[in-house]
């Protein structure tokens, strides 16, 4: 896990150095334990290192000459898992090193742009390839690693993140208007575009050539299988399960530093647990959450009970008010690429704690609701009444705060075109709706919580749950093995929490659970008056929003308010740090 960036210069000039040098900076906490360029002629490409596997040789970037000797080099954020099985196939190869992410170079030497698809992993991946004078950027199917770019009038520019590609000066720090509004609606952006205008995301499974500047080509690789669900008995379906989930935890185990994970207690988390403690002969180390004083579910007792059962060693986190209003300002500034969901708080927290007791890797139960069919939207799905806009509602329409509505919802087209992509004739309406927020939800909102909150403090996020093995059987399960009916609405997840019954008895795989959530409405309620006025004059809010109603929904704390309060608060810090360029030490009063 790392942080790369690179600029390819539009005229035979070399890059500025200079502006390596800021994104080096704005990426070090990626990849603190040390850092790697590689120049040619006009290409320049920049690597910070989070040391996981080789701790010793694996240093980037990587470069390999042709017979001509012309250069390749690969500069990779990621985690290659089958980087052993890659390595006993290329018999003829000559590896410098033993790192997982020094076969990516030679594949794509000998197969091109299509070398990918040789890859199991999470990855974005750069490669200069001086033979075809062309860039290559790539990015795993699910999104997990991110990877951005810009096409500028000096050159193109990549970055892991959007804040470097800024602090190299290429690009200017200017709002994307439409993109704010779908985050303001939606919690999330979809697609392509970020919250900056000019710079993009390379989109999930995506993969860029660019030559003279200019992106010549795309090509995607899809995270899910096609086609609908494929008839299997219950008892071969769990024998199946078993058997996958064995396989990918172990290889995202691979590592050669010390792991752990987080445990919240629910089905996802329990079952990484219970194939964790199988496999390692040392007790697991597992890290959970909890808001004491609220009346929120409070996870600690149940995974303290499971933790136990397992022989793990259990560490518990508070998270409190106080927390919230210090931590936020420098958690909006990490997550440039904006995404106002409640779980960074305590993600944020628990990665700090990690890091504190000596752990680079944290596995987590991240895309497991996405796969079985864990929401309740799943379950609606089922229906025969099932309503096929699920994202109808935006967290503002409601709240009749803004100056000016948009009638024609255009923050609503890229959850609508996700919708129209993930349709096919073949795929049952639970699948339908599964493949939308594999596509959206899920890279735009989780997977960029869990890598821009624990990359801040140099621990790497492993989701085996998001494993192609793990896709392929999931997927293509049929409905009633991810939903029944029954039990009040129904139950998701239903071949996990069958699994699980057996595996982990203690984790009461049956029993109806509160929902993960952090109570930033009574936070919020606390310093109702406060944030009334700090948020209603904050310059992003202002200029969208009516002084008056937004006062009136902090100051009056009404339950049916919490979603759009939270948005409009996150987006306040998120806007004055990123957009007026206020410092974001110091807490949320301190800055808005």
């Amino acid at each position: 896990m790392c942080g790369i960036a690179g600029i390819i210069s539009n005229s035979s000039s070399p890059p500025d150095e200079s502006c390596l040098e800021y994104m080096e900076k704005a990426l070090a906490h990626r990849g603190p334990d040390g850092s790697g360029r590689y120049r040619s002629g006009v290409c320049a490409m920049v690597h910070t290192r989070l040391a996981i596997v080789d701790l010793e040789t694996g240093d980037q970037p990587f470069v390999n000459t042709d017979n001509d000797g012309k250069e390749v080099a690969l500069v990779a954020n990621g985690e290659i898992y089958n980087n052993p099985e890659l390595r006993s196939h290329m018999t003829d190869t000559v590896f410098k090193t033993k790192s997982d992410c020094e076969p990516p170079l030679f594949l794509y030497m000998e197969h091109g742009a299509d070398f990918t698809q040789k890859l199991r992993g999470m990855y974005a991946i750069a490669i200069w390839d001086e033979v075809n004078d062309r860039l290559v950027l790539a990015r795993d199917a699910f999104g997990i690693k991110p990877l951005y770019y810009a096409e500028t009038e000096k050159g193109f520019v990549f970055a892991s993140e959007p804040s470097a590609i800024i602090k190299s000066g290429l690009v200017a720090a200017e709002l994307n208007c439409d993109a704010r509004d779908e985050l303001l609606q939606l919690q999330f952006i979809t697609g392509r575009k970020t919250a900056f205008l000019g710079i993009n995301r390379v989109l999930p499974g995506e993969t860029l050539i660019v030559e003279n500047g200019k992106i010549i080509e795309r090509r995607i690789a899809k995270a899910l299988p096609a086609g609908g669900p494929k008839g299997i008995p219950k008892g071969k379906a769990l024998f199946k399960l078993d058997s996958v989930l064995n396989d990918s935890i172990k290889v995202h185990q691979r590592a050669d530093v010390p792991y752990g994970m987080f445990l919240s207690g629910g089905i996802d988390s329990s079952t990484l647990l219970a194939i964790m403690s199988r496999l390692n002969p040392n007790p697991v180390v597992a890290f959970t959450a909890g808001f004491p004083g609220t009346d929120v579910a409070d996870e600690r007792a149940l995974a303290r009970k499971l933790a136990k059962s397992e022989g793990a060693e259990h560490i518990e986190v508070d998270f409190d008010a106080d927390d919230m209003w210090e931590l936020l300002p420098s958690i909006a500034s990490h997550m440039d690429d904006p995404a106002a969901d409640y779980a960074l708080l305590p993600t944020w927290k628990l990665a700090a704690v990690a890091k504190k007791n000596g752990i680079k890797v944290v596995l987590t139960g991240e895309g497991g609701d996405e796969l079985f069919g864990g929401y309740g939207r799943y379950r609606t799905a089922r229906r025969i009444l099932f309503r096929k806009d699920m994202y109808r509602k935006g967290m503002l329409e409601n709240a009749n705060v803004l100056i000016k509505i948009d009638k024609t919802r255009k923050w609503r087209q890229g959850m609508e075109a996700a919708a129209i992509d993930a349709a096919s004739p073949e795929r049952t309406r639970l699948q339908q709706v599964q493949a939308q927020d594999v596509a959206t939800w899920l890279p735009a909102d989780l997977l960029g919580k869990v890598d821009r909150m624990l990359m801040a403090h140099g621990v790497e996020g492993r989701v085996p749950f998001l494993d192609p093995e793990m896709a392929d059987f999931a997927f293509l399960l049929p409905d009633g093995l991810k939903v029944r009916r029954g039990l009040g609405h129904g139950l998701g997840k239903w071949i996990l929490r069958k699994w699980l019954e057996t595996a982990m008895p203690e984790a009461q795989a049956f029993s109806r659970k509160r929902g993960f959530s952090v109570p930033v409405g009574g936070w919020m309620s606390q310093r109702g008056q406060d944030l009334a006025r700090a948020v209603a004059n904050q310059p992003g809010i202002a200029e969208i929003c009516r002084p008056d109603a937004v006062k009136d929904i902090f100051s009056n704390s009404r339950p049916e308010t919490v979603k759009a309060r939270w948005s409009l608060l996150f987006y306040a810090v998120w806007h004055q740090v990123h957009i007026v360029g206020s410092d974001p030490k110091g807490s949320v009063f301190d800055i808005i």
